[in-house]
């Protein structure tokens, strides 16, 4: 029987997937927020947090002015290092914010966190549902739903109090 065409990888077939429903950027912030000490190194980490990314525009909070005005001239080696994680340039501009940092999300200490059944892992699974609502394929969604869900989900930072300068 004569080949009727390549086979594409699973990869690529999810790639293009995720780029068509627009799930990329959500893709993308959510392995940045997981990698972010790998990416950046712990310097810089431990001072930042990638918030989220919108419009091709990263919006990364900052500890402190002083921490805003190093990276305002470390932006370009700090893009080409997180389109080099990732692999295309999906970000293209970094907006920085003084706020408060996240701390680590603590490793899973109980049987109901391992199992999945905890309300964290629940409200995760409930958020990364309502991404995946365009798939029609209902294993493919649930794939995504799963894959989605196993990234830590921070909530945005509270509003730093006092001033908040934005670059």
């Amino acid at each position: 029987m004569p080949r009727t065409g390549s086979l594409d990888s699973f990869g690529s077939v999810l790639s293009g997937l995720a780029k068509r429903l627009g799930l990329e950027s959500k893709l993308l912030e959510l392995r940045l927020q997981h990698d972010w000490r790998h990416i950046v190194g712990e310097p810089i980490a431990s001072h930042t947090w990638p918030a989220h990314i919108r419009f091709k525009k990263l919006s990364l909070v900052v500890r402190n002015s002083v921490w805003l005005q190093q990276l305002t001239f470390l932006k370009p080696a700090l893009l080409a290092k997180l389109n080099a994680a990732s692999g295309t340039e999906l970000v293209k501009e970094i907006v920085l914010r003084v706020g408060d940092i996240p701390s680590p999300p603590a490793a899973p200490s109980d049987s109901l966190a391992i199992d999945g059944k905890s309300p964290e892992a629940e409200a995760a699974r409930a958020e990364a549902a309502g991404h995946v609502a365009a798939i029609q394929d209902p294993g493919l969604r649930e794939r995504f739903t799963s894959v989605i869900s196993k990234y830590p989900s921070q909530a945005p930072p509270p509003p730093a109090k006092g001033r908040s300068r934005v670059l």
